[in-house]
């Protein structure tokens, strides 16, 4: 008879080794990086510990001027990740008010419409995300397919490309699966005995979402909404396209910065930036863990 504690030894070295090369990469591509920007975020030109960087981004100043003519100071960076929290915000209400009924829907059809559906969501992500942006230019622009189409029934044209809606739109297409697919990973795997059970207890159909359905996949939510919102307040050639170039956006201030070659500050916006994200992951992960402890 084999010894069980020699079987779970030889178990938890077979699972070692099988994380090793995730693990290499991991160090290699994802620690090692971080702790570059962070060591670049904290020292000037001269490799000399500075907190300069960081105290620069929360109180650098700059001149606007408003709708009615007149100028006033702002704190340049807080206002333009202020305008980047905004429109990501946005982006990942309407991804999830949009995926999360697209991914129930999913979930209980039946297991080969499943595949479709899911293959038909997919399928955009195999383009290049800047053809998928290019694609949009040309729908939403002066001259594009949605005018053409509203000239055709004789409908007022709209302007667009130059706008905040333009940025979100771009946003929302671009991420709108990553939004959809951990919430249906977690749908897909959930008991309908349980759902059952709800009813049969006497929930409604409000009820059964409200206490079952919701709590059960708030881990795919929460993993949902940190893929939509984390690259949506990051992007920069969003706001580049189908902006205009009129949003400045943080990701577009980091991009900035580093073809200006000031390496040590857009190092400094990311990291304050990769700071913020994490608190707010964490934030929402305990949230979380409550809500379903409770």
């Amino acid at each position: 008879m084999k010894n069980p504690n020699a079987v779970r030894r030889r178990s938890t070295r077979i699972e070692r080794f099988c994380l090793g090369p995730y693990s290499a990469w991991a160090v290699l591509f994802i620690v090692v990086p971080l702790l570059f920007v962070a060591y670049y975020a904290f020292t000037d030109n001269s490799f000399h510990f500075t907190t300069a960087n960081i105290t620069r981004f929360f109180t650098a100043t700059s001149s606007v001027t408003d709708e009615t003519g007149a100028a006033r100071e702002v704190h340049t960076y807080l206002l333009i990740f202020g305008r980047s929290l905004k429109l990501a915000v946005i982006s990942t209400v309407l991804c999830l008010l949009m995926g999360y009924p697209a991914a129930y829907i999913i979930a209980r059809a039946p297991a080969r419409t499943q595949k479709i559906m899911i293959t038909l969501i997919m399928i955009p992500m195999w383009m290049n995300f800047l053809i998928r942006t290019y694609a949009w230019m040309t729908i939403l622009q002066d001259t594009g397919i949605l005018n053409s189409f509203l000239s055709a029934l004789h409908l007022r044209r709209v302007h667009i490309i130059g706008t905040e809606s333009a940025v979100v739109i771009g946003m929302v297409y671009d991420y709108f699966p990553y939004m959809i697919l951990p919430i249906y990973s977690v749908m897909a795997k959930m008991d309908l005995k349980l759902l059952e059970a709800a009813r049969d207890l006497g929930c409604n159909g409000f009820g059964v979402l409200r206490r079952v359905i919701w709590p059960l996949s708030l881990p795919g939510v929460i993993s949902g909404v940190t893929m939509v919102l984390i690259p949506s307040i990051s992007t920069f050639y969003i706001s580049q396209k189908l902006g205009n170039g009129k949003f400045y956006l943080i990701g577009d201030a980091i991009e900035g910065q580093y073809v200006a070659n000031n390496l040590h500050f857009a190092a400094a916006i990311a990291f304050i930036l990769m700071v913020i994200l994490l608190a707010a992951m964490a934030f929402m992960q305990r949230g979380a863990n409550k809500k379903a402890m409770a």
